[in-house]
């Protein structure tokens, strides 16, 4: 019999050594910098473009399955070939330029993710024009500033609420067409083409080269006005053909099949659905997360693209519902076989007898039924956005997922990722097919290749700040490259905290580690120029009522619970726990935990879930000069 008697949840608990070995430092001061380049698989002549990838596809496989919709009525799937979607990016193409659309002009798209989304990125690539995303979470500001930089003439929108917000951020005139996706949108785009002959659209497709500009994608902007990101077909097509290379295991057999619920409004998922489509399986969307598990459940995709928050979230559910007692006894002990096994599977001697008979067991009570809840089918889990650690990233390999954690910004698409045969735990894997690394004396990674872009859009000086003399991107991220390869990251530079006593603190770790916690939300650590680290802490309102139910304790709301004894003294010991993995000095002294969350309505997050530090910083300075008994004293 194996014990059961594990109450401490293990993805809580602190970091062990695996998260230094086989770290190198490559920054010393006056020293060459080293870089660091994956490989070459495909050579490309600079004429590969998004039409021709979808050209491709179709010549190899007409008939296949290419893409899959969800049935308005019940739950099943209509199936379209690569074929039937050539056919309707056509359609919609000619549209388009029966539109009065020419070649070069740009289309913005506000809307959540679906098929419609991607049709009309294909058929404005076919048609040789820009397509500009806007969050359908974007201000009346952000809207104005992206139409008039971009000079939109054709904005299409999901609902009549997006379409009215557009109308009144934009001076009249501005726009020749708003369309919405509720009124029909697609239907009159093709109307709108039907004099117009297939040759034209055969002819503006020819005329595009990898130079041409496919997309600008505007960064969420955690500070100031964001910037336009442009990004060529090359950008995409050339590291497409590489990726397939690079990762065939992943997207270019018939049966691999994704199902992309994150923004396409963010490069992370704009780019995997090129991947998708370029390879040989199918691509499914779902708008609503709301109904993501039904979703999975009937797709059943072989592959996730998450952010680590939406992994955090399937544990924390999962840990929840154990409840108390045997049940999450139970799930503890699992979790914690899981992450065992998965590090034992990095050292030389592997699994031992008893721990594989430990996971054997762990999988029938434990494993089985989270592996049921993304499909039953899924192989990898791509995860990207932000830092997964080393515990979740354990957790899950050790249920049966291939961890393939990668990095990547909206200036370069995916710059490094764990593979199928070179991966490892903790780490963003190392430089993608055809992608340069390199450290900076001062620890900034910094990137090149052809995938990264090269300027941002009507923007000089924000180019020439990110590009160094040598025509390096900065990426802003402070990282190592270790003796086998693998990238890590360990925070950003504008973010590092200097505390009164000169200690340089990256904050990233630290919030990183707390928001694994069930109860937090988000985490900002603060301390710049004063004596000691301290955090300001938010509750997560979904998780809440389970937590309390689960600790005895009556329903609360966030404001309330945010002054509960009870919840107070369980966020202490998530920051003690957090602490174990940082010096005295770089540990969190005090935390304030706020009434209420950061959220992209407030302003204070990005549409990529981002914090906007600066933003939280200047709300909240009261509460954090009453951490520290007043402001920062004359002289820090």
């Amino acid at each position: 019999m194996f014990k059961l008697n594990e109450t401490d949840d293990p993805i809580a608990e602190p970091e062990d050594a695996l998260s230094t070995d086989g770290e190198a430092s490559n920054a010393t001061p006056g020293t060459e910098v080293v870089e660091w380049h994956g490989p070459v698989m495909v050579k490309t002549d600079g004429t590969a473009t998004i039409p021709t990838l979808l050209a491709q596809r179709v010549e190899r496989d007409p008939d296949g399955t290419l893409i899959e919709v969800k049935n308005s009525i019940g739950r099943g799937w209509r199936k379209i070939s690569a074929k039937e979607f050539a056919q309707d990016v056509m359609s919609t193409a000619r549209g388009l330029v029966g539109l009065g659309m020419q070649a070069g002009e740009s289309i913005a798209i506000m809307a959540h993710t679906s098929y419609e989304w991607t049709l009309l990125d294909f058929a404005s690539w076919a048609a040789g024009l820009v397509v500009v995303p806007i969050y359908e979470t974007s201000s009346a500001e952000q809207i104005k500033y992206i139409v008039e930089n971009t000079e939109v003439k054709l904005v299409i929108t999901e609902n009549s609420t997006m379409r009215r917000l557009v109308k009144a951020s934009v001076p009249e005139g501005t726009l020749r067409h708003i369309y919405c996706l509720e009124d029909s949108a697609i239907v009159r785009i093709k109307e709108a083409g039907l004099k117009v002959a297939e040759a034209v659209i055969e002819e503006r497709t020819s005329a595009l080269t990898g130079d041409t500009l496919a997309t600008v994608i505007y960064t969420s902007g955690t500070t100031g006005r964001p910037k336009g990101a442009e990004l060529t077909h090359g950008n995409f097509s050339v590291l497409a053909l590489n990726g397939h290379e690079w990762m065939p295991e992943i997207a270019k057999t018939k049966d691999s099949r994704l199902l992309i619920f994150l923004p396409l409004a963010h490069v992370y998922a704009r780019f995997l659905t090129i991947f998708q489509i370029s390879g040989g399986g199918v691509l499914a969307h779902t708008p609503n997360v709301k109904n993501l598990l039904d979703d999975l459940a009937s797709f059943k995709p072989t592959y996730l693209l998450v952010v680590p928050r939406v992994l955090e979230k399937i544990y924390n559910s999962a840990d929840q519902k154990a409840g108390q007692g045997s049940k999450q006894k139970i799930f503890r002990w699992a979790a914690k076989v899981a992450i065992e096994y998965s590090q034992a599977i990095d050292t030389e001697e592997g699994p031992s007898k008893q721990l594989k008979a430990k996971r054997l067991l762990a999988d029938r009570l434990v494993f089985s039924t989270l592996r049921d809840l993304v499909g039953g089918n899924v192989k990898y889990v791509v995860s990207g956005g932000g830092p997964l650690g080393f515990r979740l990233g354990h957790f899950y390999r050790g249920v049966g997922f291939t961890i393939l954690e990668g990095y990547g910004l909206t200036e370069c698409l995916i710059a490094s990722v764990n593979t199928v045969r070179l991966s490892k735990i903790g780490t963003i894997g190392p430089p993608i097919s055809t992608l340069g690394f390199r450290i900076s004396d001062e620890g900034e990674i910094q990137i090149s290749g052809p995938s990264v872009t090269k300027r941002y859009h009507n923007n000089p000086e924000a180019t020439a700040e990110a590009f160094t003399e040598d025509g390096w991107f900065r990426t802003g991220d402070i990282g190592s490259v270790d003796f086998d390869g693998y990238v890590r990251i360990t925070g950003r530079a504008k973010e590092i905290i200097v505390t009164a006593g000169g200690k340089n603190v990256s904050p990233a770790p630290l919030e990183d580690a707390l928001r694994g916690h069930p109860l937090i939300s988000q985490v900002v650590v603060v301390g710049d120029k004063r004596p000691f680290i301290a955090a300001l802490i938010t509750l997560d309102a979904e998780m809440l009522p389970g937590w309390l139910r689960n600790h005895n304790l009556p329903n609360l709301d966030p404001g309330r619970a945010a002054r509960h004894p009870d919840v107070l003294a369980a966020l202490d010991r998530a920051v003690a726990r957090a602490n174990t993995q940082v010096s005295r000095a770089e540990s969190i002294r005090k935390i304030r935990v706020l009434t209420t969350d950061f959220t992209e309505d407030n302003g204070l997050l990005t549409p990529s879930l981002k914090v906007k530090r600066e933003r939280v910083l200047a709300t909240f300075k009261q509460e954090i000069d009453d951490l520290y008994g007043g402001p920062v004293t004359r002289g820090h």
